[in-house]
């Protein structure tokens, strides 16, 4: 054979100056070497290979490539090409080449831990490649544990490619070729193993030799590890070694690993056998120095010796070899899977990482968040004594500080490297500077790294959605208040990282009404606009205030420039911790709530989730979660998007409101009064809205109908009356005898403080309420007797005030009003129209304009926003918009009525169509009804949802409208009377109609038109699929719609009953045509009451019906809140535990650890088995020299 492994017949073509194989080397011959013998050429085998496996097909990537090949060139091969992520650690596995056993317990531990640690990590494994040794190992492992991950662990195999079995089926420049695993018996190469996904097989022209690969092999680990894992790490990807198994060449690979600068962490696996074990052994024996005891050392030899089959000599210098390892042995960690105590093997892989190099504290929790291992920064990195460097945090000064200062800084602002901070070392540059620093300000400004760099990691663990990093970080002190800043959530909502959020980007270009490129910068004033936009109605972001766009705009904001001045050391003090307070203070007021919604426009849910549980306003959270959602999810279902990201959002929208609907539950459990408060106390931080009022916006029906909302709503509904029975009789009563009011009993200001109040100022001016205040709050043993007794000490004036403006009052007294009107306009339209308006008719006239009016008022005393968006809010209302229709058409008629007929005739026509949409307002009224109501709802929903099949009825009509006309009339002038002509009969035909008489035309008419024949057949054809067909249909239709709603028409009637309550709530007592006396009083407070614009930022108007809370009510009642929310989750968590499917799981992981120890238990069994049958051979061959000795001592005997 040739030097390179060849059979010599293989360079027929090669006249060879050196000797051509070994047994003919002589001396002073030219030595064979790669380097002088071998000649480079491209690669001719790269593509995929396809490994069949029993039922399952894998695929894996492959290259031919040098043994020194261009690394740059081999890793954009891999990321680019094979697109393969960049690690974020390399497991670099060494071991055996020839197959050896491992016992279950140890393969079961190594198998789990090393998938375990390359999922959660991000990692590559690389290996040999080949199907034995330690490489078939690790397949294994990658086959039994990690098969729902499979191609998501990237097992990078490095054979050489003159030891690898059919390599001729791999010559093909980008093929894909079948591989056959199974291998020759009788041959020295070696099989690929299925379970790899990347194959980079090194070739230096020899065959069948090991060792070449090596090199490519730690040089590519070397130009890993120069990669950046992020940006801000000076530190690379990191490398560690692990050792199963193997012979000499792993303690050299050992050796090579700790002597690396930077030195690279091994992880030896006790108890594999041979290299492993000598090396554990001699880890524990030797001392902190690297010394070793000399019986210990002798009893190394000796292993070395018997373990690998060497001479003294070679045994002496591996010995060697493995003392100069120990020297480093801070660097190697020993793993013991059959210790008790031992942790996983995953967590001996990454710890001995964080041990074994250089990196700082910032860096290590770093690196665990890129693993996504929160046990690694929990038991390693953020634990007590942890060191952390020393930054210094300096604002940058005015002018007027410089000039104030006894000595220049122009030498530290040299040094402020990043945000104002520098470090210790760079100050220690600057002399100018020390003096400064260090006894001036050193109290003041010398502050550890450790938040800085918290605060890093959260952002970075934000970024790639580690919700458990976010929680760990926030109980070891990050403040979210300092944390969160405008440009940081800026930067939230701009990553790049994770999938590209296309609806997002959909959104913002809706409101914003223009194209934007991809790569465009989101602002936050853009995110109000998309909030505003998913919201609806008249909801105002705060992104989109006045306040924050000037916030915003800030320049000193943008370059954190905070003038300060420094005059004497006492007032430099306080201006220093004023501008750190003023930093600590310049993020959000709840951090929390933004972090909220930029999780649900991100669509990350999980950490929506956990930003829910954190923080106040648990509630309103959930529902403007819920909102959001819901109308992300119409948005994605109108932008036709291909993807299920409508019903993805559909489902995290329910998920929020069961839990609304939950904390809810739980809080009115807890205390009622205080349930409710949740529900219509202010949030100033949510468009000065109301919980209630946003449930309402966003439909959820479950919610609003709850136990607790509709004991407000009652009580609303109420107002300060107290009445039990016969409410309506005791009301019309009292509007038509007034003084009966002072008989009626009132609720006290404890039972009303849960009730939302408007803000009204009207009564203000008219009566003097402070004093009925003052009787109310006079003594507290009063206050007692008031509330035992359940009435109200009110005074007269107060009681006509509360009785007038209780919903119930005004919806009696305005329907009272509204059937007078109703009575009179019956009766104008009846009779004959005089040329001048009756009284009658002039009752009438003032009661629509009055009501015009009113309408008016409502549209502006609407909540805040452009004129065109309360007009668009407004005319939403379905009765807003007939009673627009109503108004509108009675005025054409009102102004016709003056004309001379047929003028006025026109007009008349029009009051008498005007009535009808009087007259169906009248069904309005049946809403407040809890039996009439939810019919009222059904009518609607069955009138909305017949659209499709009434113009399927209608193209049936037209089908067989237009074909009957025109054969019975063929001779037809043109005339619109046509149109009518068409769908009169056909159309009276759906009810019933027939016209018998007319349907043979040719029984009475001799004469009939030709083909007059086929209308009876027509007509045939047209009665049955219209009366039968679709009239049946709709039929069947509207029961579905009733059954359907039937279930759950009590929700809807409670649902609705809001909107009817707050209608009534917000309309002046006195009904048209009265009242304009209101209208008066209203613009007469506006007028007196007039607050001037620097008192009140236009933009936040104060409307609506809300609980107006004091600072320390409303810290009690977000107390109250979360205290709710901390049981909930302690009940579900506690559900979850007892539940079926958490008890079969852990029985299921109790039954693996019984099945593992029952193995354990079986392998020493046999053991022992085995010691006792050698035992008992051993014990038989005694008993047979025992008994040949005695037969030859009595020969002895005998002969003596």
């Amino acid at each position: 054979r040739c030097c390179c492994g060849r059979l010599i017949g293989d360079h027929p073509e090669i006249d060879c100056s050196w000797p051509i194989y070994q047994a003919t080397l002589q001396k002073g011959d030219e030595e064979w070497s790669v380097q002088k013998h071998t000649k480079m050429s491209p690669t001719d085998a790269f593509g995929t290979i396809n490994f069949q496996d029993g039922d399952h097909t894998y695929h894996a990537k492959y290259i031919r490539l040098s043994y020194d090949s261009n690394l740059d060139q081999l890793l954009h091969l891999m990321v680019k090409e094979w697109q393969m992520e960049l690690p974020k650690l390399v497991i670099s596995v060494h071991g055996g080449i020839q197959n050896f056993k491992l016992t279950s317990k140890v393969k079961q531990v190594f198998s789990k831990g090393l998938v375990k640690a390359a999922e959660t990590t991000g990692a590559w494994i690389i290996t040999e490649g080949i199907n034995s040794g330690v490489s078939r190992h690790v397949g294994d492992a990658l086959k039994g544990h990690a098969s729902p991950y499979l191609r998501k662990i990237c097992a990078v195999g490095i054979p050489s490619w003159g030891i690898i079995e059919n390599r001729r089926d791999l010559i093909g420049k980008d093929v894909v070729c079948l591989y056959q695993t199974l291998g020759n018996p009788l041959s020295k190469l070696s099989t690929l193993n299925s379970m790899h996904s990347h194959f980079l097989m090194a070739d230096d022209g020899t065959v069948g030799k090991y060792g070449n690969e090596m090199l490519l092999r730690r040089n590519l680990e070397k130009y890993i590890s120069l990669q950046k894992i992020h940006t801000r790490m000076g530190q690379g990807v990191p490398v560690v070694g692990l050792v199963v198994e193997g012979g000499p060449n792993v303690i050299l690979m050992v050796w090579e690993y700790v002597r690396a600068s930077p030195a690279v962490p091994v992880v030896v696996c006790e108890g594999t056998g041979r290299a492993a074990d000598i090396l554990a052994f001699t880890h524990k024996h030797t001392g902190d120095m690297g010394e070793l005891r000399p019986q210990v050392k002798e009893e190394v030899l000796a292993m070395i010796q018997n373990t690998f089959n060497l001479g003294q000599k070679q045994s002496s210098h591996l010995c060697h070899i493995l003392m100069e390892c120990m020297e480093h042995r801070e660097s190697i960690t020993i793993f013991d899977a059959e210790s008790e105590d031992q942790q996983d093997i995953d967590l001996a892989i990454l710890t001995a990482l964080l041990k074994g190099t250089n990196m700082s504290a910032s860096d290590q929790l770093d690196l665990a968040l890129a693993w996504n291992r929160l046990d690694i920064a929990k038991k390693h990195i953020l634990v007590y004594g942890q060191h952390w460097k020393v930054y210094f945090i300096f604002p940058t000064p005015s002018e007027k500080s410089r000039r104030d200062l006894p000595i220049s800084i122009s030498g530290f602002e040299r040094c402020v490297k990043h945000k104002g901070c520098a470090t210790l070392g760079t100050i220690k540059q600057e002399p100018n500077v020390m003096f400064f620093s260090f006894f001036i300000f050193f109290p003041l400004i010398l502050v550890l790294l450790e938040v800085g760099a918290l605060e890093q990691a959260m952002l970075d663990a934000l970024v790639m959605d580690r919700v458990d990093f976010v929680k760990l970080l926030i109980e070891h002190g990050v403040n979210m208040h300092r944390f969160l800043t405008i440009s940081r959530l800026e930067e939230l909502y701009n990553t790049k990282q994770g999938p590209i959020n296309l609806l997002l980007h959909h959104l913002i270009r809706d409101v914003k009404q223009n194209t934007i490129p991809l790569d465009y910068k989101i602002s936050l004033i853009d995110i109000g606009l998309v909030i505003e936009y998913l919201l609806g109605g008249a909801y105002r972001s705060s992104y989109t205030r006045k306040h924050f766009r000037i916030l915003y705009n800030d320049p000193y904001r943008k370059h954190k420039e905070r003038p300060t001045a420094f005059h004497k050391s006492k007032k430099k003090s306080k201006e220093f911790i004023n501008f750190a307070e003023d930093c600590e203070t310049s993020g959000f007021i709840y951090p929390y709530n933004d972090l909220l919604v930029w999780a649900v426009l991100m669509k990350r849910q999980k950490m929506a989730m956990f930003f829910w549980q954190h923080g106040e306003e648990a509630m309103v959270k959930a529902v403007v979660a819920c909102k959001l959602y819901r109308a992300m999810a119409r948005e994605a279902k109108q932008s036709n998007m291909v993807d299920d990201t409508s019903e993805e959002l559909k489902k995290y929208s329910k998920e929020f409101g069961q839990l609304a609907l939950d904390v809810l539950e739980k809080a009115f459990k807890q205390n009622e009064q205080m349930a409710m408060k949740l529900l219509t106390y202010e949030l100033k931080n949510w468009s000065n809205s109301t919980c209630l009022k946003l449930a309402v916006s966003v439909g959820l029906r479950p919610f609003v109908s709850h136990t607790c909302t509709q004991m407000l709503l009652t009580d609303m509904w109420m107002g300060r009356l107290k009445m039990r029975k016969n409410s309506w009789f005791k009301v019309i009563i009292s509007i038509l005898l007034p003084p009966t009011i002072l008989m009626l009993e009132f609720k006290s200001k404890a039972e009303m403080s849960h009730v939302p109040q408007p803000c009204f100022l009207a009564f203000k001016m008219l009566f003097p309420l402070k004093k009925d205040y003052d009787v109310e709050t006079a003594p507290q043993k009063s206050d007692e007797s008031q509330v035992d007794s359940g009435q109200g000490n009110l005074p007269g004036t107060r009681k006509i005030y509360e009785f007038y403006n209780a919903p119930i009052v005004k919806f009696w007294f305005h329907t009272m009003a509204y059937m007078a009107f109703l009575m009179l306009f019956t009766y104008i339209v009846l009779v004959k129209m005089e040329p001048r308006p009756s009284v009658q008719e002039w009752l009438v006239i003032i009661y629509i304009f009055s009501t015009a009016i009113e309408k008016v008022r409502e549209v502006f005393m609407s909540e805040t926003g452009k004129f065109s968006q309360k007009v668009k809010v407004w005319i939403y209302e379905y009765w807003n918009f007939t009673d627009s229709i109503a108004i509108i058409l009675f005025m054409i008629g009102f102004a016709l009525r003056w004309f001379t007929p047929p003028v006025q005739t026109a007009g008349r026509l029009l009051y008498c169509l005007d009535i009808i949409f009087w007259y169906a307002r009248l069904l309005d009224l049946f809403a407040v009804n809890q039996h009439a109501g939810p019919y009222l709802t059904m009518i609607g929903k069955m009138t909305a949802n017949m659209f499709y099949i009434v113009i399927m009825m209608a193209i049936v009509l037209l089908s067989f409208g237009v074909s009957r006309k025109a054969i019975l009339s063929p001779e037809e002038p043109p005339s619109w009377s046509l149109a009518r002509d068409i769908v009169f009969q056909p159309y009276w035909m759906i009810f019933g109609e027939v016209y018998a008489g007319e349907i043979d035309v040719c029984e009475s008419d001799q004469n009939c038109p030709p083909g007059s024949f086929l209308t009876p057949f027509l007509q045939a054809v047209y009665l049955f699929v219209q009366y039968i067909i679709m009239v049946n249909l709709l039929i069947a239709f509207f029961n579905n719609v009733y059954f359907d709603l039937k279930s759950i028409s009590n929700k809807l009637w409670k649902y609705n009953r809001y909107r009817y309550i707050m209608t009534y709530h917000e309309k002046p007592w006195l009904p048209p045509p009265f009242i304009l006396l209101s209208h008066i009083g209203l613009l007469i407070n506006r007028i007196f009451h007039h607050q001037p614009p620097n008192e009140l930022d236009q933009e936040e108007g104060d409307v609506g019906l809300k609980l107006y809370l004091s600072d320390e009510e409303l810290k009690k009642l977000h107390d109250f809140e979360e205290q709710c929310v901390e049981k909930y989750f302690h009940e579900k968590n506690e559900s979850l535990n007892s539940s079926d499917s958490e008890r079969i799981r852990v029985t299921t992981e109790r039954v693996q650890e019984m099945v593992l120890q029952l193995k354990e238990v079986h392998e020493k069994v046999f053991c022992i088995k085995e010691s006792l049958l050698s035992l008992d051979s051993q014990l038989g061959h005694l008993q047979n020299l025992s008994a040949l000795t005695v037969d030859i001592l009595k020969v002895i005997s005998v002969v003596d």
